[in-house]
């Protein structure tokens, strides 16, 4: 039986995770190694470069389908990678939103010239 996700270079994700997937607090040190050393065999899996040597592989394909449940540590690392890019990261700031003024304020200004 052949080994499953055989890779012959390590995976890193730069647009995403420019700090590596281990620094970026979002994988654990066990999947961002997982990912490093396994992820480009499961990329190539996914997008069908490479075609499944064994029955992992075949049902880690079902899993990326999504036809089964994620259960090895292989499927669940990918799921989690590939909901890790596809959410949309929120953008916290001091500031809060800019208000336009648009003449419906409940605010009442003086105006210099009424003064005389």
């Amino acid at each position: 039986m052949q080994q499953s996700f055989v890779a012959t270079r390590r995976f890193f994700d730069d647009r995403n995770f420019p700090k590596g997937f281990t620094r970026s607090g979002r994988f654990t040190l066990a999947e961002g190694n997982l990912l490093e050393k396994h992820g480009i065999a499961m990329q190539e899996l996914e997008q069908g470069s490479r075609q499944p040597v064994n029955d992992e592989e075949k049902r880690f394909l079902d899993v990326c389908k999504g036809e089964v449940e994620a259960s090895s540590q292989y499927e669940k690392v990918w799921v989690k990678y590939k909901q890790r890019v596809g959410e949309k990261r929120k953008f916290h700031t001091v500031f809060g939103k800019k208000r336009i003024a648009d003449g419906s304020d409940d605010f009442s200004f003086a105006d210099s010239s009424d003064s005389d």
